[in-house]
């Protein structure tokens, strides 16, 4: 098997960052036009898409293209149903109130403290994050075994994602639920079955790296800074400090995992979420 390619990688990780800045200063000139931050969200898995297919464009002639075109595939995917899921979310909705407080901190200018703290930040994020993305794509030989075994994992994650998000949008939808807590489908097995689809994902991605030890190594970082920020940072963690004070919360909370799935336990007799 060929040597992993260091210097077009390299050469790579400038235009994918490149990438990732092209898409969230476009979406903050976007933002400050409407007055509305939240659509920074919205950029976060097309920044991912814009990083793969840059990194598709550059890495002609090296690695396998079969590799090359599916890591690609699975990458859009998984972002743009991302986008257009957080797009039809927020439609119609004003500021996330995680945003308006931060913001509220601003010394100075609000946009130019957003600039600093959300659109850079999530810029690099995105840039790191995505490095199993572009180390794939460098990685010689064809569709191998742990290469499906990755479209697999990244498979069982879509599938979280996109049934949990849709899931919860019916339970929403239904005025009778107002101030309920979710605790059906895969809501029952997972608490967090989107963040649990995450996880999967990028896990799964980092396995198309895997038949180059140099591609893995130097990828391993993102899915690991995932599952930290899935878990301990941005997601699991602030999202129930902000359910915990939701009536029913607690009886969920003690009968669902926190994360992976599993089976729920027996509801308390009379009890109810």
């Amino acid at each position: 098997m060929n040597s992993f390619p260091w210097g077009a990688f390299a050469l790579n990780l400038g235009w994918a960052a490149a990438a990732a800045l092209a898409v969230m200063l476009t979406t903050f000139a976007l933002a400050v036009r409407r007055g509305l931050h939240r659509i920074v969200d919205v950029a976060w898995g097309a920044g991912f898409t814009a990083v793969a297919v840059v990194t598709l464009a550059a890495s002609a002639g090296h690695g396998d293209l079969a590799r090359r075109v599916l890591v690609t595939a699975l990458t859009a995917v998984w972002g743009l149903r991302l986008a257009v899921h957080i797009a039809r979310r927020g439609r119609g909705h004003g500021e996330d109130p995680r945003y308006e407080k931060m913001l509220a901190r601003s010394p100075g200018s609000r946009n130019l403290y957003a600039l600093r703290k959300i659109y850079l930040l999530q810029g690099a994020l995105v840039w790191l994050v995505s490095l199993p993305v572009q180390a794939a794509q460098y990685v010689p030989g064809g569709l191998t075994p742990v290469v499906w075994a990755g479209t697999a994992l990244w498979a069982v994650g879509l599938a979280f994602e996109a049934v949990g998000d849709a899931q919860l949008a019916r339970f929403k939808a239904d005025p009778a639920n107002r101030g309920r807590i979710m605790d059906r489908g895969l809501w029952s097995w997972t608490r967090h079955p989107n963040y649990f689809g995450d996880f999967c994902v990028w896990w799964g991605l980092f396995l198309l790296t895997c038949d180059s030890l140099s591609a893995a190594a130097v990828s391993v970082v993102s899915p690991l800074v995932m599952s930290a920020l899935l878990t301990q940072g941005s997601g699991k963690r602030l999202l129930e400090e902000h359910m915990r004070d939701r009536p029913g919360w607690s009886a969920y909370a003690a009968r669902t995992s926190g994360f992976f799935p599993r089976p729920p336990k027996a509801k308390a007799v009379g009890g109810r979420p």
